[in-house]
């Protein structure tokens, strides 16, 4: 939206501004400027304050602290001077008493009693007289209890003083683990002492009391400093806060008035003055301005064809209207129109002055809808019109709304007869009557719509279809279907000639029927055919059965013998080359004589011949037997085997068939798991059966060959597998001696990640199954 001066029009009228300098205009623009600074200093200055407060606080501290190390300094530097004074006043008073010849021991104590009145000493002061090796002869006061002990024992760090006496002046000490200050002056060349000492506790007390009292009021001062900031913070915090609620809200009503195209303004009568919102200049595009408007400035963008503001206002002071609900156009910054609805209210009707407030909102959008609106009508109308197909429309109380004159002309209405607002049945009663007239089924019948066929007078066909519309009213159109009905006497016509191509095709279906006989003749052979091979398959497993019974003998003894040779029990073979022999023929006959009991069981199972004699089972030593059984293979390959069953956990089944399921799987396990695999042996009680779970971590089975896995002979050959000899009877056995149980065997396998085998065994009672040969 282009901006312009709020003061100018595009028509070159403008909104006159009044430039005198009043005292309040050139008052504010002496104050402004600094009231402009104060504002930008003020988050400065206001943070600041903690910090001059903390400087304050921390000169002060600084300078009352020096001045008490000044004054402890003075008291020290005195104490000192007082105790060397009454050292060299004791001695001198005991040269005296030497010269006159008394006895310093006799003496002592009173004239340490005299010294200590003229000196005016405290109580902790301590006066002593000691001979030449510094042995306490006389001390004041006499709780010291030091009298005969000497000054070495007594005190620690004096020996300067014993050394070079009132030349070493006064020295910190230390008696009973306390700093005291003493002096000592020599008399008589050494013969004599006189000693004087204070603690420093009692020098310093004084001073420590004051220190005591500084931090005290330091301390109350800075706390009430910090009450005082806190309170000045949380006021500004408060300030702050009311000064955002207050920015938020005008902003939220500013964005309120902006987005929902509308103003505030308030007119002053008396004063002719005129006060617009932000957003009435926004939506006219000009600048905002502070000033109050002018009854000609605001008349000067108003269009003279809408009204005249000064003949509004005169009805209002004449207190003919007390409100204003009024459109009119205003010219926008770039030369267009506005429409805008103003609507106001007088304030107080019974003040002496005439006041109004009231909102202006942009109804240009609403304008030119309502004109879009009038023109989409009349397009409607014209469509309508135009369209070949007759057309009414019926209100709620079913009288008319409009018609086109496709629906005249075939109803044979003249204008007269369609007047808006005529209701249905007097139409009706004007209408042509119908030569024929029938309902038909709607398709719109959930919408209250109903479907006519009818044929008028001159022997056209119309297709009426009549819906109700969402007001309740009904809206009907006519198709012309008089082509539709001259096709469909063409499609009876074809009806007839469909009829005869079905009796064609029923001859048809009879031929059709003689080929399926001879289809279901032809079923019946390939049964016949189906149990022949059946009969086979079974005469197969019959003799293979007899077939393992003959092979095992000889090969017992091959095995036996072989046994006898490599352990040499009658002598040496007499060369390595024999026994090499001896152990390929005994492996070869083991292996030959496993795969003939593996025949030799499938054919059983294949023949039905064999029992399962089903038994109470303890499955933990069963499953641990037959681990043991191939953990020598296993130790081979360096492959752990772990088994997690439960201790009390039984199975009612055949133990010989169980036993040979799982070394079965163990040992296919074993020998498609690579050095160092690790195989799992789990079992749990899964929806009243027992579940066997053995998985391995070696090569794994591909998809592909997952679904012939379990057939007699079948096996899976691939890089690993093809190295591992073997009869791929295993897994078939195992799936038989299970299903035998009344279970199942599934495999799941993932090539090269590992394969798992689990085989389910009902863990109820079964009853015996004894199948006898076909």
């Amino acid at each position: 939206m282009a901006k312009a001066d709020a003061w100018s029009a595009p028509d070159g009228g403008v909104f006159v501004r009044r430039k005198g300098a009043t005292l309040a205009g050139n008052a504010r623009i002496i104050a402004e400027p600094a009231y402009r600074r104060l504002l930008a200093a003020e988050p400065i200055l206001r943070r600041s304050v903690p910090a001059l407060i903390v400087t304050f606080l921390l000169i002060l501290m600084a300078a009352r602290f020096m001045s008490l190390m000044a004054w402890r300094d003075d008291v020290e530097r005195n104490a000192k001077a007082f105790l060397s004074l009454a050292a060299s006043q004791l001695a001198s008073t005991v040269s005296l008493v030497d010269k006159d010849g008394g006895s310093i021991t006799d003496e002592g104590k009173t004239l340490i009693e005299r010294t200590l009145q003229q000196g005016a000493m405290g109580s902790r002061h301590v006066l002593a007289i000691t001979d030449g090796a510094f042995r306490v002869l006389a001390v004041a006061p006499v709780s010291t209890h030091w009298e005969g002990k000497t000054l070495d024992s007594i005190i620690s760090g004096g020996q300067p003083l014993f050394m070079f006496g009132e030349r070493a002046g006064v020295m910190e000490v230390r008696i009973d683990e306390q700093s005291w200050y003493a002096a000592v002056s020599l008399v008589n060349g050494r013969k004599t002492a006189a000693v004087a000492l204070v603690p420093q506790e009692a020098v310093f007390s004084e001073w420590r009391k004051t220190v005591s009292l500084n931090v005290t009021l330091f301390l109350v001062t800075a706390a009430v400093l910090g009450i005082l900031l806190y309170a000045y913070f949380t006021q500004a915090a408060r300030a702050q806060a009311a000064d955002r609620l207050y920015l938020d809200a005008h902003e939220r009503i500013d964005m309120a008035l902006v987005r929902g195209r509308c103003g505030l303004w308030d007119w002053d009568m008396v004063r002719g003055k005129m006060y617009w919102s932000r957003s009435i200049y926004e939506m006219l595009g000009y600048e905002p301005c502070n000033e109050m408007l002018s009854f000609g400035e605001v008349d000067d963008i108003i269009h003279r064809e809408d009204g005249n503001l000064f003949q509004l206002a005169s009805r209002v002071v004449a207190r003919e209207i007390d409100h204003i609900d009024q459109v009119f156009r205003m010219r926008h910054a770039d030369g267009q129109w506005v429409w805008m609805r103003a609507r106001a209210q007088v304030v107080d009707p019974d003040a002496p002055e005439i006041q109004m407030i009231g909102i202006a909102v942009d109804v240009t959008e609403q304008r030119h809808l309502v004109l879009r609106s009038e023109a989409a009508d009349m397009r409607l109308r014209t469509a309508i019109e135009n369209i070949t197909e007759s057309f009414v429309l019926w209100d709620p109380q079913q009288r008319l709304v409009m018609c086109n004159t496709k629906y005249q002309q075939d109803h044979g209405l003249s204008d007269r007869d369609v007047v808006p607002g005529t209701p249905r049945h007097v139409i009706e009663q004007r209408m042509v009557a119908f030569a024929a007239e029938r309902r038909l089924p709607s398709a719109n019948i959930h919408r209250g719509g109903v479907t006519f066929e009818r044929q008028l007078a001159d022997g056209r066909w119309l297709q009426v279809n009549e819906l109700k519309t969402r007001d309740g009213g009904n809206v009907s159109v006519g198709s012309d279907i008089t082509q539709i009905k001259q096709h469909q006497e063409k499609l009876v016509e074809s009806e007839r000639r469909l009829m005869a191509t079905i009796h064609d095709l029923s001859l048809a279906r009879r031929a059709e029927q003689e080929r399926s006989r001879e289809l279901v003749e032809l079923n019946k052979k390939y049964m016949k055919e189906t149990e022949r091979a059946e009969a086979a398959n079974r005469a197969k497993s019959e003799f293979l059965a007899n077939m393992s019974h003959e092979l095992r003998t000889p090969l017992n003894a091959i095995i036996g013998f072989s046994e006898l040779m490599e352990s040499g029990l009658f002598g040496p073979l007499g060369s390595d080359r024999y026994e090499e022999y001896t152990r390929d023929i005994l492996s070869s006959g083991q292996y030959l004589l496993g795969v003939i009991n593996d025949i030799l069981d499938m054919s059983k199972i294949e023949a039905g011949q064999f029992s399962i004699d089903s038994e109470e089972i303890d499955l933990n030593p069963l499953i641990s037997e037959t681990v043991r059984v191939i953990s020598l293979q296993a130790a081979q390959k360096s492959i752990t085997v772990e088994t997690k069953i439960a201790d009390a956990m039984s199975l009612y089944a055949d133990r010989r068939a169980v036993k040979q399921i799982v070394i079965n799987l163990l040992s296919n396990a074993v020998k498609f798991t690579g050095q160092g695999g690790h195989i799992t042996v789990r079992a749990r009680n899964v929806a009243k059966a027992l579940m066997i779970t053995i998985e391995d971590n070696g090569c794994g089975i591909p998809k592909s060959a997952l679904g012939k896995l379990g057939r007699p002979f079948e096996q899976v050959q691939n890089q690993f597998s093809k190295n591992h000899t073997g009869s791929g009877l295993g897994l078939a056995i195992s799936r038989s001696l299970a299903e035998l149980h009344g279970g199942a065997l599934k495999i799941r396998s993932a090539e090269g990640v590992g394969t798992i085998v689990s085989v389910r065994i009902p863990a109820s009672k079964p009853r015996q199954v004894m199948k006898e040969a076909a």
